[in-house]
């Protein structure tokens, strides 16, 4: 897995209600700092990708729906430079928070008619100044095409 990513597995309380999970708590061993939230829908096939963020690090989590979630290391220095990591999260997938440390590339694709993404990035966005770098869908290797197995 690329350094700095973590995969949390989280907890799902169900019962005939329906269910509730703790995504991120402030007194999680892998919380940072609180900068905002906000949810971001996916529809099927469509990808949005390349980024990432020189200051901040992103907190993943499907809430509907599924996606696969890909990242790229090139961090200059980075034991895992060079090394690729595709995550399914969500309903058909795993029920994890996914830690994206600065300077990771990432991106998401839809796998369900209409994925939910709620991220709980370290940092506000600031429109002024958005902390991103952004590289075209075909400038990193394609993780996106569904290949039969």
């Amino acid at each position: 897995m690329i350094d700095g990513v973590k995969k949390v597995p989280l907890l799902r309380h169900a019962d005939d209600r329906g269910y509730v999970t703790e995504i991120l708590r402030c007194d999680s061993p892998h919380f940072i700092k609180f900068g905002q939230i906000y949810v971001a829908t996916c529809r099927r096939n469509v990808v949005k990708a390349w980024h990432c963020h020189q200051r901040q690090t992103d907190h993943f989590f499907i809430v509907k729906g599924t996606a696969k979630i890909g990242l790229y290391d090139d961090r200059p220095g980075s034991p895992t430079n060079g090394e690729y990591n595709q995550f399914i999260l969500g309903e058909e997938g795993e029920n994890i928070l996914l830690a994206i440390p600065p300077m990771v590339w990432h991106g998401q694709m839809g796998l369900s008619e209409m994925s939910y993404l709620i991220n709980i990035p370290t940092e506000p966005y600031n429109r002024q100044e958005p902390d991103e770098l952004r590289k075209g869908i075909d400038e990193l290797e394609d993780i996106w095409s569904i290949k039969n197995r």
